[in-house]
């Protein structure tokens, strides 16, 4: 019964990252992004969930994600991108989830975002929840960030190991770092958001620095060890596309 599971998640999975039929909304890229994933109760994870949505284990197993990354290029379909309100760094705490009919998808705990419209922009438009904070990144793969809220900074570094490649179908991999949907909760109704992108280019890294402080700003207790799975890439251009709702 598992093995059939995580086949039905798979394909679910793999039919997730076609690209929408309607027009995106919104062109991006997503570059240097680091992964950091730790196992994690399903028990502390699912309060956390709106209605209508269950958290994605693999193998029985949860998982909770500090994703960091730039983003370039960032303009609204039709229009030029600016360049001081186009290029921002972003850090996000990340639960993998599923709604009532399976879609697979993301729920954002918390979005950082060094960009002030920015952070009004994706509240208003994606219903995400975005916090300002001051980032530093600096060269060799390192980023320190704190929100605006905190009085502690969140320091990262990462170095890859061996040549990046799509992950395997199936993979643990696959399942946390292969996912084109997230979903939001506006005016009491779930809905979702769509993104395209060629599938990421993933090899393991090690984190020479890391912090699980973004789990403690978002209300969860210090997980206090190393992550359980690093893993970086160089970057996507990704099309994003408008909230539709989600199945509940």
């Amino acid at each position: 019964m598992k093995d059939s599971n995580l086949f039905t998640m798979t394909e679910r999975l793999l039919a997730a990252r076609e690209r929408p039929a309607r027009k995106p909304v919104m062109y991006q890229r997503w570059e240097d992004l680091f992964f950091l994933h730790w196992e994690c109760p399903v028990d502390l994870l699912q309060p956390l969930l709106p209605s209508g949505l269950t958290i994605d284990t693999y193998e029985g197993v949860a998982h909770i994600g500090i994703v960091g990354f730039q983003m370039c290029g960032v303009r609204p379909a039709g229009l030029p991108a600016l360049p001081w309100l186009s290029a921002f760094n972003e850090l996000n705490v990340r639960l993998y989830v599923r709604d009532a009919s399976g879609e697979p998808g993301v729920y954002f705990l918390s979005l950082d975002c060094d960009r002030g419209p920015a952070v009004l922009l994706a509240r208003s438009f994606f219903s995400l929840s975005y916090e300002f904070a001051k980032f530093t990144v600096r060269p060799g793969f390192q980023m320190d960030c704190i929100r605006n809220t905190q009085k502690q900074t969140a320091s990262f570094s990462w170095q890859g190991i061996g040549s990046p490649k799509p992950s395997l179908p199936g993979s643990l991999e696959f399942h946390l770092v292969e996912r084109y949907s997230f979903f939001t909760k506006h005016r009491n109704r779930l809905l979702r958001g769509q993104v395209y992108h060629s599938p990421y280019e993933i090899c393991t890294a090690v984190a020479t620095q890391w912090s699980d402080l973004p789990l403690v700003w978002d209300g969860l207790p210090p997980i206090a060890r190393p992550p359980d799975l690093v893993h970086c890439s160089r970057g996507v251009k990704v099309e994003a596309f408008g909230l539709v709702p989600a199945f509940e």
